[in-house]
């Protein structure tokens, strides 16, 4: 990928990585009415966790702080969507995954910008 891929990358990264490690209720607040398949989320998180490879490789990350971004891959191999709750919204409140993912999230933008309280992305169209 260019440079400028691989900053907009690192942008995405570093603003999923905020929503992840948002308080769960600023994260419901986020999705609002939206509801959104667990197991899509995380298939999408997964595809964050091996892009942060890679960038880190080009040095657009520090690789010291790819632990982190490791530990939130492996708490996602753990998800099991088929017997946890099919929608995010309720994932987030009754799998605790998700509160051990909101931990490696805060340590990772702790380590790469100095603070977790990062503002959440944008959100998407309905």
């Amino acid at each position: 990928m260019n440079d400028l891929g691989d900053a907009h990358m690192r942008i995405w990264t570093l603003r999923i990585t905020a929503l992840l490690a948002a308080d769960a209720q600023d994260q419901l607040a986020w999705l609002g009415e939206r509801q959104w398949d667990t197991e899509s989320v995380v298939e999408e998180l997964e595809l964050l966790c091996r892009v942060s490879e890679g960038l880190a490789e080009r040095g657009f990350f520090e690789s010291r702080n790819l632990p982190d971004l490791r530990a939130i891959g492996r708490c996602l191999t753990e998800i099991d969507t088929a017997r946890g709750a099919d929608l995010w919204n309720e994932a987030l409140i009754t799998d605790p995954a998700w509160s051990e993912i909101r931990m490696y999230a805060r340590q990772f933008l702790l380590a790469t910008l100095g603070g977790w309280h990062q503002p959440l992305p944008r959100r998407p169209m309905k």
